[in-house]
């Protein structure tokens, strides 16, 4: 199989590119386990080497309301008043470990993506 760890930015593209040509391996076959194998490999490398930021919460919040069709009426239950909500939407105040915990009870937020500090955040 003669499958290498992923050290450097060569190793990576070189992986990449082999993906590409194994990219429509049959089920059950050497090339599929080649192709798993390479994937995993590329994931790591990309997760330790190319990092991504969270997400800012509140446009987390907006962008599910916006997939789910909700209103800030709809969200009212886990902020406990709606004057609340467009609160939070609008930035004025920020987001309680209540809140947060409710968010991803009933959105399915995850909990990593509405813990960072919003970054337009400003206090009345």
């Amino acid at each position: 199989m003669d499958i290498k760890p992923i050290k450097t930015k060569a190793d990576y593209k070189a992986a990449l590119k082999e993906i590409e040509s194994v990219m429509t391996a049959k089920a059950n076959t050497p090339k599929e386990g080649r192709l798993g194998i390479l994937v995993t490999l590329v994931e790591s490398y990309a997760k330790k080497h190319f990092p991504l930021d969270l997400p800012d919460p509140v446009e987390t919040i907006k962008l599910h309301m916006d997939q789910m069709g909700l209103t800030p009426k709809d969200l009212e239950p886990a902020f406990s008043r709606l004057n609340r909500v467009y609160e939070v939407l609008s930035y004025k105040q920020p987001l309680t470990l209540k809140m947060i915990w409710h968010l991803h009870s009933i959105l399915g937020i995850p909990a990593e993506s509405l813990i960072k500090q919003p970054e337009k955040f400003h206090a009345v």
